[in-house]
């Protein structure tokens, strides 16, 4: 399965989507710590984890005993800046000429 693919698989899933944003307002959180935050087993939070590295938006680093998820968002970037940025680029440029041309006109 190609890269994009896996990272819209990974964001079509509420829980997911959550847990990035617990991971984009505190980095680096242990299992455990995700787990409190959602109503699911811990089996449950450690396949969308997986699902998650193996998209590339969350990766792992051991700490000792401990293991902490830490939100990577370059897959998500890589997203924005193939898909929605060439969309709104047209509706951009469109607006600046527009300007352009209502500054210029000379009022009546």
């Amino acid at each position: 399965m190609p890269d994009d693919d896996l990272v819209f698989k990974a964001l079509a899933d509420p829980t997911r989507r959550f847990l990035l944003d617990q991971l984009f307002a505190r980095d680096g959180r242990t299992l455990t710590e995700l787990e409190s935050e959602v109503d699911m087993s811990r089996f449950g939070v450690m396949k969308h984890l997986k699902l998650l590295e193996e998209a590339g938006l969350v990766v792992t680093r051991k700490e000792g005993r401990e293991k902490k998820h830490f939100l990577n968002p370059v897959p998500i970037r890589q997203i924005h800046d193939r898909w929605i940025d060439k969309f709104t680029e047209r509706n951009v440029t469109a607006l600046l000429g527009l300007k352009a041309e209502l500054e210029t006109e000379d009022p009546q």
